[in-house]
């Protein structure tokens, strides 16, 4: 493979197939959703034993994911807007960049509800340094993979 640009993903039939990419984000906004509407219904019935921490936590996960659905949405709206394409590769490039985009703060959503969910059983700092623990072993074993 030689980089990102070139036809070194000519066998692979995801990269050919511009479905396979409207199906993933068919996957990933679905998975969002799911996360935003638990975090709304947290946030409208918010339990009072969060502190400002937790509420502010919350809210930022709750804006976050609603980032994350409108990034992993859009390649169903450009696809859309664009059809009948006139240059698929790039549709499947900018489709990429906003599921890309979108992974940033579902990842966000994800480390702050977890967060969330350690500060009931710990203090807040050590919450927010644990729920870090899963990114730092996801990130050290994608390095290793090579």
């Amino acid at each position: 493979m030689t980089g990102h640009d070139g036809d070194e993903h000519s066998g692979d039939r995801l990269v050919q197939d511009p479905g396979a990419v409207l199906r993933e984000s068919a996957v990933l906004t679905t998975f969002a959703g799911i996360l935003f509407g638990f975090l709304f219904n947290v946030s409208i019935d918010i339990p009072e034993r969060f502190s400002i921490v937790d509420r502010t936590a919350l809210l930022v996960a709750l804006f976050s994911i609603t980032v994350a659905i409108s990034l992993f949405v859009m390649p169903v709206i450009y696809h859309h807007l664009q059809y009948p394409y006139r240059d698929v590769e790039k549709f499947k490039k900018r489709s990429h960049r906003f599921i890309m985009f979108g992974l940033i703060p579902a990842g966000i959503t994800l480390y702050l509800g977890l967060a969330i969910a350690l500060i009931s059983v710990m203090e807040a700092p050590f919450a927010f340094a644990l729920g870090a623990a899963p990114f730092v072993l996801v990130y050290v074993f994608f390095r290793l993979r090579k």
